[in-house]
């Protein structure tokens, strides 16, 4: 009984802690890098971003350094897998005309200002469908961030945008492994 207990105390614990208390704001990440654009640009710039949805709320928070030419646009592209080029969705406006720079906003994904008008026609025409598109590419891992400048006009460097898991959601994962080993152990002496 208190084994029983020993190994399933942990897994309910974790289930308590994996439920979020907004169960509507997701976080994504990506890693912008020359080497993920569509060709490869072979360029030195990284950068970073930060993508948090909340509602009908998108927040973008993206760092780069080490443009080879000040940027002159960046964006969040819609609706394709990895290694695809897509159409502009969301332009970050105004962008810093800088080599490197950290860009933050956040968007109302109901209004038709945040979004490229070729998106809104692409997604059926309207501002519902076009939120419903991009947030159903988010969640699929179906879009990309990326900056653009004089030298790469088709981009410089670009990152997938991934959802990123919550820590709550690890610890989960992580006390179901060790469930599982405890589990295999005993069945292996068995």
């Amino acid at each position: 009984m208190f084994k029983r207990l020993f190994l399933t105390g942990p897994l309910v614990f974790a289930l308590a802690l994996a439920i979020p208390t907004h169960a509507d704001t997701i976080t994504y990440t990506a890693t912008l890098l020359g080497s993920n654009e569509v060709p490869p640009t072979g360029s030195p710039a990284t950068g970073f971003g930060t993508f948090v949805l909340n509602g009908n709320l998108l927040s973008i928070n993206e760092s780069f350094s080490g443009l080879t030419v000040p940027a002159t646009a960046a964006h969040i592209h819609c609706c394709n897998p990895a290694g695809v080029n897509a159409i502009v969705a969301v332009p970050f406006t105004p962008f810093p005309n800088a080599t490197s720079g950290t860009f933050m906003t956040t968007v109302d994904l109901t209004l038709a200002a945040t979004y490229n008008p070729a998106y809104i026609t692409q997604e059926g025409g309207t501002v519902s469908a076009a939120e419903a598109g991009l947030i159903a590419a988010l969640n699929s891992g179906n879009t990309y961030a990326n900056i653009h400048d004089a030298n790469f006009p088709g981009g410089e460097i670009r990152g997938q945008i991934e959802v990123t898991p919550e820590p709550a959601s690890l610890f989960l994962l992580g006390t179901g492994m060790i469930g599982l080993m405890l589990v295999m152990r005993r069945s292996i002496r068995a």
